[in-house]
């Protein structure tokens, strides 16, 4: 479906069969995103992927020194109070 994003459309075709974790952009919203884009992320990735569970929040890939620990206190607030 043209213009739908990747995690919606993965969720969409795979999520009966899989569990997904990551998603949340290590490139460039944790390190130079303001806490409220980190949220604002977070939130759209909950949606995207777990709805019906089968999701956990959490960077791409392995934390790196440039990420602001805010941000990642924020990664992680945002996953525990959000609700679908």
């Amino acid at each position: 479906m043209r213009g739908e994003s990747s995690p919606r459309r993965l969720k969409r075709e795979f999520g009966a069969d899989l569990g997904f974790g990551g998603a949340i952009d290590l490139m460039h919203v944790l390190p130079n995103g303001t806490p409220t884009d980190v949220r604002a992320q977070v939130e759209r990735r909950i949606r995207d992927l777990g709805t019906q569970g089968g999701y956990v929040p959490a960077a791409v890939h392995n934390l790196q020194h440039d990420v602001p620990v805010e941000n990642i206190v924020v990664l992680y607030d945002a996953a525990r109070t959000h609700t679908l």
